[in-house]
């Protein structure tokens, strides 16, 4: 079975110089910071003018939250990729005085969805039709989850949060060649799936230091900043949406729309070591795979030879094959499903799951089920922010797919997700990052498709300690696990944690996907007498982490997989 993994291989770069005419506010050509060491704040984001953003906010009064917002709506702009007003993500806060909060804004299926809908009469899946155009969007959480987020934490007025958006999005800002690139190679596609062309196409191909003007997104934004949530989900923003639904026969209604809430739900929290973990509930199946994870790390284990030694990376192998094996069965939308998380998270359970794992061989996924217990997306965007109070954010955010369903609402000029491929289109059927699952996971009206996403943040001896999260689909979880064991129990400085090369496993297809350099020749041999099948693929997940270091002092480190930037003072 293969899974199909769409997250461009990205390198350190910085933007390219041009004689393009200086816009109104903005500076060119930037640059990427990759790490700092700052007193007071730091914000990491995807992208160095959103970066920017959130350090403005900050620097004008706002706190984390405040930042959270303006970031997310920059990213929007600047990130079309994942960034996204059309798409939805989840939160993880904790205040300066203990207060904790997790908020999901994930996308839901319209009421018209039915759980067969991408299978055809005989009742064979249909994938493309789950990924690619207007079927394959779920309703947009994003916006109400920022008024939301805003309306219980902020502190600055909305339509400040939203200004620096509108102006990114209506003057225009500079591509570096990697965003150029990126919106040629699916220019075809934009064209396919649009009646109209949006402003992520012109007749000849883009090239590093062109300006893209999205004047459309800006009026959308305009109504944002003017009404709030009203301006998305009421009004003439969403009557563009549902047009763009009856044009092309999707199934998101007005009232889809109208109906749509947010939900503040109780944060995940567990400890391992001395540490404690905050992180995502379902219907993310983020924190549940980090904490069974860590839990199944065990307390103690010496391992002379370090993270990358065939001895560590075939014992994190085996622990999240087991992990993924139970998010295939038991992890699903909370309001629909019974997610048994009491039991995936109990110390003996997880013990029992580690009984057969053997030091020298690899268990086929074959025979490696959920546990049993008794009656009792890839292309993703995250950003961790910390303010002067100490309060803390991490958010992930996304449209499923690079640029999600590849729709762009005519006159509105944003993009819909694809999220509707998160769900299991049919049992034992691998959506677009290979992951399969089962009826926990199948479509239902109103109801939020399985998510991987893992924002984080970690408590030791009950202070701020990190905050971090990563885009990267399934890999999002076994990529904050790596970093945690890279950060807590192997010493790395920051910066190597988030640099170093990683590497994946999630039970179905039985592979171990590696990065390019992950591992030496010595060690990719052992794991292959062990019997593990290698596969090199492009880049696993773009980490954005802030450390407080035992001075006091906020270390801020951008993944060096992107263009991805840290800020602060």
């Amino acid at each position: 079975m293969h899974a199909i993994f769409l997250i461009i291989s990205l390198a350190l770069t910085v933007f390219y110089s041009c004689i393009a005419p200086a816009q109104p506010g903005l500076q060119f050509p930037y640059s990427t910071e990759k790490e700092l060491i700052v007193d007071s704040a730091a914000v990491v984001s995807a992208h160095p003018l959103a970066t920017r953003v959130g350090v403005d906010i900050l620097r004008k009064g706002g706190n984390a939250v405040d930042a959270a917002v303006a970031v997310q709506l920059a990213l929007a702009v600047v990130y079309p990729q994942a960034g996204n007003i059309g798409g939805g993500g989840f939160m993880i806060y904790r205040s300066a005085k203990g207060e904790v909060a997790a908020l999901d804004y994930r996308e839901k299926a319209p009421a018209a969805a039915y759980e067969r809908m991408y299978q055809d009469s005989l009742g064979n899946v249909l994938p493309e039709k789950s990924r690619f155009g207007i079927l394959a969007c779920g309703v947009p959480g994003s916006v109400d989850g920022m008024w939301e987020a805003h309306r219980r934490f902020g502190r600055l007025p909305w339509a400040t949060l939203v200004e620096p958006a509108i102006r990114l999005a209506d003057e225009g800002f500079p591509l570096s060649e990697r965003e150029a690139a990126s919106l040629n190679q699916e220019a075809e596609r934009f064209r396919r799936y649009n009646f109209s062309v949006p402003a992520f196409v012109k007749s000849e191909p883009w090239k590093a230091g062109d300006y893209l003007v999205q004047k459309d997104l800006a009026n959308t934004l305009r109504q944002i900043a003017e009404k709030g949530r009203k301006g998305f989900y009421e009004g003439p923003v969403a009557a563009l949406l549902i047009k763009e639904m009856k044009r092309q026969g999707g199934l998101i209604t007005l009232n889809d729309l109208r109906r749509y809430r947010s939900v503040w739900r109780k944060p995940l929290i567990f400890s391992w070591r001395d540490l404690t973990i905050i992180s995502m509930p379902p219907p993310s199946s983020g924190g549940l795979l980090l904490a069974q994870m860590l839990t199944m790390w065990g307390d103690t284990l010496p391992l002379a030879g370090g993270f990358h030694s065939a001895e560590a990376v075939h014992r994190m192998i085996e622990i999240e094959r087991r992990a993924y094996a139970d998010r295939a069965q038991h992890m699903a939308d909370p309001d629909y499903w019974k997610v048994p998380v009491g039991s995936l998270l109990d110390v003996n359970y997880l013990r029992r799951r580690m009984a057969d794992f053997n030091p020298h061989r690899a268990t086929p996924s074959t025979s490696v089920k959920a546990g049993i217990f008794s009656s009792t997306s890839e292309e993703t965007t995250h950003l961790s922010i910390v303010d002067p109070e100490g309060n803390a954010v991490a958010v992930t955010t996304t449209l499923n797919d690079a640029y999600g369903s590849r729709v762009v609402v005519s006159g509105a000029g944003f993009l819909l997700n694809n999220e509707m491929d998160d769900f299991s289109a049919k049992p034992g059927t691998p959506n677009l990052y290979g992951a399969i699952g089962g009826k926990a996971n199948a479509i239902a009206p109103g109801k939020r498709p399985l998510s991987s996403m893992t924002p984080t943040i970690v408590l030791r001896d009950g202070k701020l300690s990190l905050v971090v999260g990563t885009p990267g689909g399934t890999t999002i979880p076994t990529s904050v696990f790596q970093v945690l064991l890279n950060v807590y129990e192997f010493g790395l400085p920051l910066r190597e944690a988030v640099h170093s090369k990683r590497f994946h496993h999630q039970w179905m297809p039985d592979v171990v996907f590696l990065e390019e350099g992950a591992l030496s020749e010595e060690v990719r041999h052992k794991l292959t007498a062990m019997g593990h099948t290698l596969q090199q693929r492009p880049s696993i997940g773009r980490v954005e982490a802030i450390l407080r270091l035992p001075n006091g002092k906020l270390h801020a480190v951008a993944d060096d997989r992107g263009d991805d930037t840290a800020g602060g003072y």
